[in-house]
């Protein structure tokens, strides 16, 4: 397969890594095993653009992108419904999109399986017809965001650091927000603390990703909390990955929902693959099945197959 490589150098665990002598392990991993490769090393603000030279190059078959979260979600955002396929180089903090795939979490260890790796297609979802991996979400995981980016970090353990001011923070003056959310026939209107829509449900008993990338559902995930007490406890259980455990937190799934915030909504933001964006008065969020390609180690695609 012919591979293009676009490594953002400012993006994630990137940022401190030899990319010279890493690039020279990524030519002699693939191209030992029949493989071709060209790879860019470029600033943030140049990504995008790299990005979309490589997925319309037509001699390509697969985009390499490594970076944190909003690198891979805007490499996935211009191979939706693309023959091409997108490998993740797990670089970012929690890499939660790649752990749903099984890619190991060690960009050496996630090169070897690239290497004979298989491409299956995973789903994607969209909200207000922009494209995300992982999950929107509005409330308590946004302002966590809004307040990390106000915090000095320079590495992952920093970042994890800041995370955990920014969620006491929000756990002291929680946001309140009154929504209503439509999701097949039903309707709801309540007072919330967040609310988070993922690309398929997650899974039990470990970080917050899905099990089944290609299970063509969205999660839909309402937290009612409010009391500090609530809060620590809904918390604790994410951390834990016991959504089940949440007794204020329901849980639906659909192909489909409408949000619409009744609250002043230029007051808050929504959160897209760990990016903020603005929130809309009201958000149309879907479910694409089926419509990013992946490359994933051989193993996942036999499970898969099975």
């Amino acid at each position: 397969m012919k591979f293009a490589a676009v490594l953002n150098r400012d993006g994630g665990t990137l940022r401190t890594t030899d990319l010279a002598a890493f690039s020279d392990r990524m030519r002699q991993t693939l191209e030992t095993a029949g493989h071709s490769l060209s790879i860019e090393v470029v600033a943030g603000k140049d990504v995008v653009e790299s990005l979309d030279s490589a997925a319309s190059r037509r001699a390509v078959d697969v985009v390499l992108a490594g970076g944190g979260d909003g690198t891979i979600s805007a490499a996935a955002a211009r191979l939706m419904g693309k023959k091409k396929a997108l490998a993740i180089l797990p670089a970012g903090t929690m890499n939660l999109f790649a752990r749903g795939l099984g890619i190991p979490q060690s960009l050496d260890a996630a090169l070897k399986s690239f290497a004979d790796g298989e491409i299956i297609a995973v789903d994607m979802a969209t909200a207000n017809g922009r494209p995300f991996v992982h999950q929107f979400s509005i409330g308590m995981h946004a302002k966590m965001v809004q307040l990390r980016q106000g915090m000095e970090f320079g590495s992952r353990l920093g970042k994890i650091g800041a995370s955990a001011k920014a969620a006491w923070a929000t756990i002291k003056n929680p946001p309140a927000m009154n929504v209503t959310l439509a999701i097949g026939k039903a309707e709801m209107t309540a007072r919330i603390s967040g609310i988070g829509v993922t690309n398929n449900l997650f899974g039990e008993g470990h970080l917050p990703y899905a099990d089944n990338p290609s299970g063509g559902v969205l999660g839909i995930y309402v937290t009612v909390a409010q009391q500090r007490a609530e809060l620590m406890k809904f918390l604790f259980n994410v951390a834990r990955g016991k959504w089940r455990d949440n007794e204020h937190v329901e849980i639906h799934q659909a192909d489909r929902t409408v949000l619409k915030i009744h609250s002043g909504s230029r007051k808050f933001r929504a959160v897209m693959d760990g990016e903020l964006v603005r929130l809309e008065r009201e958000t149309t969020i879907e479910i694409q099945p089926g419509a990013l390609n992946v490359l994933v180690p051989a193993s996942i695609a036999e499970a898969k197959a099975a």
